[in-house]
């Protein structure tokens, strides 16, 4: 928890008034035809999760939330192999755990979206022990937090931490980090296609990702958040001990602080080297957002102070760089402001040092200017409602939903 910013509180109440109404949305969705319903990416599930986290707060309409999840309830509910953390199934599964928290509430609802969820990260986990298996590299949506199994595992982990299930992912990904027979010095989560996730010949030898919607991030902080609950796995510190160990290669540190690229080409492993040019912008995605929390997390849960004091750090700097943040010129938490702001939020939370709370009331000033200069989609990851909630948690000084369990900030 943190002091309340009233200032905050009044910006993302005013945008949650204008998302409060569904049925403009439902009738012509934006993009229409292309944004499915149970989509936290742009879809009604994204939005759901604003009016939800504000009723469990207090500070919203319960009827509004639920009527928000029925939209993101409509239409056709994929299980589809292309289903994950955010879309079909498991999307609609996280938003309405979020909403029902511990009252019983969507009992029966839960029931047979747990049963879908379930079944979809067994067949996953079947598939990528086969592909370990026969030692073949692995395919970015087998493990990223957008599309595979590690945001399975943060659903999981939230839903029932003491289900089989959730140990079974987590026990993947210990064995995702353990070496591959006969594939040289590249780690094991090295990926065969390119950044976008497809194959390419500009990439002929893949990638190493270090992101937090796509790449080895997300399996750091979601092994750290576990072993900080108490989810008993054997390996899974020594798991994060190699995570850290490549992420360590390829840290940089220039006059403004520390950082990490958020992709390593076969050319840059050969070399050992990284230009300055590679620095990504301080979004959650790829950036100090992301990465440097995922370090943090991994700090603690390893009870390595100079770890944690590093990723702290580097946040901090992040921070007082104004350089830095003019690269985030929008608002959203995939690639803006509010992803920053957020991070930066839980990472004073659990800092060894105020000097990063101090800093988050000119970041959450600069994330309400750049939203009242501009007119954001209404969307959770790019849009309004991401940065309305945000906005609501430091207006708030906590959260009340665990809303941001699919960042796996948290």
């Amino acid at each position: 928890m943190s002091q309340p910013n009233t200032e905050a509180l009044a910006a993302a109440n005013a945008i949650a008034t204008a998302l409060a109404n569904p049925q403009p949305w439902a009738a012509e969705p934006p993009g229409s035809g292309l944004v499915w319903p149970q989509s936290l990416w742009a879809g009604a599930a994204g939005i759901a999760l604003l009016h939800i986290e504000r009723a469990r707060s207090g500070h919203g309409d319960p009827r509004t939330a639920h009527t928000w999840l029925e939209v993101a309830a409509s239409g056709a509910l994929t299980a589809a192999p292309n289903a994950g953390l955010f879309f079909g199934a498991p999307a609609l599964a996280f938003v309405t755990h979020a909403a029902a928290g511990t009252s019983g509430r969507y009992r029966r609802a839960l029931d047979r979206l747990d049963d879908a969820v379930t079944s979809i990260t067994r067949t996953r986990l079947a598939e990528a022990h086969a592909r370990i298996d026969r030692g073949e590299r692995p395919p970015m949506r087998e493990f990223d937090l957008i599309r595979g199994l590690t945001g399975l595992g943060a659903y999981h982990l939230r839903r029932h931490p003491d289900h089989p299930i959730s140990r079974d992912v987590l026990s993947y990904l210990v064995r995702l980090t353990e070496p591959l027979p006969a594939r040289g010095e590249l780690p094991p989560w090295w990926t065969t296609v390119a950044p976008n996730g497809e194959p390419s010949s500009d990439y002929p030898h893949g990638h190493g990702n270090l992101g937090m919607s796509h790449g080895i991030g997300a399996a750091l902080a979601l092994l750290s958040l576990a072993v900080l609950r108490n989810v008993p796995v054997a390996g899974a510190k020594e798991a994060i001990e190699r995570i850290c160990a490549w992420t360590d290669t390829w840290r940089q540190q220039n006059d403004t602080g520390a950082w990490w690229p958020g992709t390593i080409t076969i050319e840059q492993a050969r070399e050992q080297r990284v230009d300055p040019s590679q620095r990504p912008r301080p979004s959650w995605c790829y950036g100090i957002s992301g990465t440097a929390r995922a370090q943090q997390l991994a700090g603690i849960a390893l009870r390595d102070e100079t770890r944690q004091q590093s990723a702290e750090d580097a946040m901090l700097a992040t921070l007082r760089d104004p350089t830095q943040l003019d690269r985030l010129p929008e608002c959203g938490l995939c690639h803006g402001t509010a992803g920053l702001l957020h991070a930066a939020w839980r990472m004073a939370a659990d800092a060894r040092t105020p000097r990063i709370r101090d800093e988050l009331p000119k970041l959450a000033a600069r994330l309400t200017a750049q939203i009242s200069h501009s007119a954001p989609q209404p969307g959770l990851l790019d849009g309004a409602a991401g940065a309305a909630l945000a906005l609501h948690t430091i207006g708030t000084g906590g959260t009340a939903s665990g809303w941001d369990t699919f960042l796996l900030l948290a």
